[in-house]
C-alpha cells in the first residue's frame, strides 16, 4: 500500500542503444582536478583508532587520501551521524529506529562532533603532504530518508523539513570545508556526496514508520533542483568558508564526487546536478546499454569516472591486475572510448571496508593504488 500516490516522474530519457563515441569526440582528459593515477577509498574503515586509520590511508592512497569513517566506534561515527554533526541549528539523537531530530544538541550529537574533530586531527597530522584530500557526507535526500522528524516519520515526508536539512547542510559544509582547508592549506578538497537511497526516493519504495505503507515518490525535477543547489553552493565556497555569489572571481570551488551504490543509480541525473565526478561499481556494470550509456555520456561530457574495482570482500588479491581491471576495460571497449582516457579513472574499492580486517583493508587500498598506476598505460592484453 502507498500512503499517497507517487508524484509523476518524467519518462526515462535513457536511449536504447549503446553510446559509441568516436575517439575524436571524446575529451582527451576528464575535468579531474586531482593528480593522475589517483586511488581513494569510499570512507568507512575497520577499527576505532583515527591515528591508525589515517596512517594507513596516507600510506596506501597518497594521491587522494580520504577522511576515514570508523563506524565501529558506535553511534555518531556512522555516515549519518557524521553528517548530523555538520548541520547548523538542527540536531538529532539516536532512538531505537535511528536518528531523530531533537530540540537541542544531546549526547549523540556531541559524540558525533567529537568523532569528527578527532578524525580531522589525525588527517591533519598524516595528510600534510597531500595535494588533494577527500571528505564524505550523506546527501540531503538520503539524509532526509534516514532522519526522523520529532513525530517519528521520515523527514522525507515533509517538504519543509527536506528544505531545512538541505540548507543546514550547505551552511555546515561551508564551515567544514573551511576547517579542512585551514588544517591542510596546501591541499585541494574533494567532497564526496553519498546518496545511497536516491533510487528509492525517486521510486517511492521507502517504507513509512509504520511499515504498512511507502513514502510517496519525489519528482525527479525536485530531486535534481535540491542537489544542484547544494553542489552550486559547495562550488562557491571561498577559502574562508564564506558562500560567495556564484561566479565571483577568486572563489575556490570544491569538486563534488556523487556516489550512489545502488544498481539503479540515476547517473544521468547526478551528472546534470553539476558533479565533477561520478562513482560506478565497475564490477557490476555488465553489458546492458542502460548501465553503460550513462558512463559513456559522462566521459563525453568531461565528467571524471571513479570506479569501484577492488572487491570489499572476498579474495584478498585478484588473480592479476589485468583481471581486476577487466570490468572497466571491457566497458570502455563496448563504449568505444579511447584507452588513453582510462588514465583519468580514479580507482576505489567496491564498497565499505568497515567490516573487514585491518590487513584486508590495507591490501584493498594498496591494490586500488596499483590498479590506478597500471591504468596510466594499460597493456594491450587488458
Amino acid at each position: 500500500m502507498t500512503v499517497t500516490g507517487p508524484l509523476e516522474l518524467p519518462p526515462d530519457p535513457s536511449p536504447g542503444g549503446l553510446v559509441v563515441a568516436p575517439a575524436d569526440e571524446v575529451p582527451a582528459t576528464a575535468r579531474r582536478p586531482w593528480n593522475v593515477a589517483a586511488a581513494t577509498g569510499l570512507g568507512p574503515l575497520p577499527g576505532t583508532s583515527p591515528d591508525e586509520a589515517a596512517r594507513s590511508v596516507a600510506g596506501e592512497l597518497p594521491d587522494l587520501p580520504h577522511l576515514a569513517e570508523l563506524p565501529g566506534r558506535g553511534a555518531g561515527a556512522d555516515a549519518v551521524g557524521r553528517t548530523v554533526s555538520l548541520l547548523v541549528d538542527i540536531w538529532a539523537d539516536v532512538v531505537p529506529s535511528g536518528w531523530r531530530v531533537s530540540r537541542r544538541p544531546g549526547r549523540d550529537t556531541r559524540r558525533a562532533v567529537d568523532f569528527l574533530s578527532w578524525d580531522l586531527d589525525a588527517a591533519e597530522q598524516h595528510y600534510a603532504g597531500a595535494d588533494w584530500v577527500k571528505v564524505q557526507v550523506v546527501g540531503p535526500w538520503s539524509l532526509a530518508a534516514a532522519i526522523e522528524t520529532p513525530s517519528g516519520n521520515r523527514a522525507l515526508t515533509d517538504a519543509g523539513a527536506v528544505r531545512d536539512l538541505a540548507a543546514s547542510l550547505g551552511e555546515g559544509l561551508a564551515a567544514h570545508l573551511a576547517d579542512v582547508r585551514r588544517r591542510l592549506p596546501a591541499a585541494g578538497v574533494v567532497l564526496q556526496l553519498d546518496e545511497p537511497d536516491l533510487p528509492a526516493v525517486l521510486a517511492g519504495s521507502l517504507p513509512t514508520a509504520s511499515g504498512f505503507g511507502t513514502v510517496r515518490a519525489i519528482d525527479e525535477q525536485v530531486v535534481r533542483d535540491v542537489l544542484a543547489e547544494l553542489v552550486a553552493t559547495v562550488g562557491s565556497i571561498d577559502t574562508a568558508g564564506t558562500v560567495a555569489a556564484l561566479g565571483t572571481a577568486g572563489t575556490v570551488g570544491t569538486p563534488v564526487l556523487a556516489v550512489c551504490p545502488d544498481p539503479r543509480a540515476p547517473l544521468g541525473l547526478l551528472r546534470e546536478i553539476g558533479a565533477s565526478a561520478l562513482w560506478v561499481d565497475a564490477t557490476a556494470v555488465g553489458t546492458a546499454a542502460a548501465r553503460l550509456d550513462p558512463i559513456g555520456e559522462a566521459v563525453e561530457a568531461g565528467v571524471a569516472i571513479v570506479a569501484g574495482l577492488v572487491p570489499a570482500a572476498g579474495p584478498t588479491t585478484p588473480r592479476s591486475l589485468g583481471a581486476a581491471a577487466r570490468p572497466l576495460t571491457e566497458a570502455w571497449r563496448r563504449l568505444g572510448l579511447p584507452r588513453t582516457s582510462l588514465a583519468d579513472v580514479v580507482v576505489t574499492p567496491t564498497g565499505s571496508l568497515a567490516q573487514v580486517s585491518a590487513d584486508r583493508a590495507v591490501t584493498a587500498m594498496a591494490t586500488c593504488r596499483r590498479l590506478a598506476q597500471a591504468l596510466q598505460d594499460p597493456p594491450d592484453g587488458w
